[in-house]
């Protein structure tokens, strides 16, 4: 797929431009930065020849209006006031117990209280870790559809608003080593690696070593980089804690960011996602909320955090307990932005292996 065709148009790029305009006195700790489309303005702004590729960059979290989740947008919130709603979670023990290198990260330690939160994480930690493990193959590709809405802001407007609802279709390779894609608003993105990024013995001009992700971390990760990850959630979280440090609004809202950004657009296996429910569990101010709605109007029980006037809900169906969806709700009033209003919503359609990118997937979970 040439340069060419991965342009933005005009008005993608417009749109880039005002989920991109953010006051820079702003502060929106629990945003995701929806790094593809971020890329997408810098390459439509580099000067380059048609040769030039789109690189595959790091989910990087930033202030920004742009509120990367999974669906299509809600026009109300929809939540429950019953006996779990909004409870908080706390670890065992307190600061002053917990081991320097705990503390410093804001995290407490030494296990986790049963509250409604870790009660509920665990339950779905050990319906995930139940699912068979899909066969997957170094070739293939971790796709992902969804429907998403993000908000956004411009200069005359500094009212966050939600734009309408999309599709959304990605192809990560599974081991990193092919180009990736993304296909929004009918336009085909390659993810590649600029021949810069990638170790000087692995260069070459030919498209076929430029892969898609050279370098796996926490916040770029590929399959093959997931199942490196370790099944312990202690020792997970530690890990989490040690990668992101002096990265994000905070240790812990960092870390709840990360794992969310895991369990979206990828396909972890089963262990390793249980291993990331658990180890959530375990993140100070984790929260139930009784019911919360995805993009595609289903309903569902969602584990959340708040920070800076903000929940970040992570929905799941209350019967199979399988992954919805996101969604952003603002819980206090702001200058941009209203307690109540939705700041982001998402939905995942299909999850699965494909042999091509571009091609559609059978189901894996």
């Amino acid at each position: 797929m040439s340069a060419k065709q991965s342009r933005p148009t005009p008005a993608e790029h417009e749109e880039l431009v005002q989920l991109l305009r953010v006051p820079s006195e702003r502060d929106l700790p629990g945003r995701r930065h929806q790094i593809l489309k971020d890329h997408l303005l810098r390459e439509s702004r580099r000067a380059g020849g048609e040769g030039a590729g789109l690189r595959a960059l790091p989910r990087r979290r930033l202030v920004l209006a742009a509120v990367p989740l999974a669906a299509g947008a809600v026009a109300a919130v929809t939540v429950a006031t019953g006996g779990l709603l909004d409870r908080p979670s706390r670890a065992v023990a307190s600061p002053a117990a917990a081991a320097p290198d705990a503390v410093a990260s804001g995290r407490a330690g030494g296990g986790t209280a049963s509250t409604p939160a870790t009660v509920l994480l665990d339950r779905i930690a050990t319906v995930a870790a139940s699912r068979p493990a899909p066969v997957v193959r170094d070739g293939q590709y971790v796709y992902v559809v969804s429907t998403v809405a993000y908000s956004f802001q411009s200069d005359t407007d500094p009212v966050m608003r939600l734009e309408a609802p999309h599709r959304r279709e990605i192809w990560h390779s599974v081991d990193g080593g092919r180009p990736g894609l993304l296909r929004v608003k009918g336009q085909d993105v390659e993810l590649v690696t600029h021949p810069e990024d990638l170790p000087p013995q692995s260069r070459s001009g030919g498209k076929n070593h430029r892969p898609e992700n050279a370098s796996p971390t926490l916040n770029s990760p590929t399959y093959r980089y997931l199942e490196s990850l370790p099944t312990d959630p202690e020792a997970l979280l530690e890990r989490i804690y040690r990668e992101t440090a002096g990265s994000g609004p905070g240790p812990d809202e960092q870390a709840f960011v990360t794992i969310g950004d895991l369990l979206r657009e990828q396909l972890a296996p089963p262990e390793v996602s249980a291993a990331l429910y658990r180890a959530a569990a375990r993140i100070p101010g984790v929260t139930v909320v009784e019911d919360s709605v995805d993009a595609a109007g289903r309903h569902g029980v969602a584990v959340a955090r708040t920070h800076a006037g903000e929940r970040t809900e992570w929905i799941f169906d209350k019967n199979t307990l399988e992954f919805l969806g996101e969604r952003g709700v603002m819980v206090e009033d702001t200058a941009w932005a209203k307690a109540g209003q939705i700041t982001a919503t998402t939905a995942v359609l299909n999850r699965g292996i494909s042999d091509k990118a571009g091609e559609s997937s059978q189901r894996a979970n």
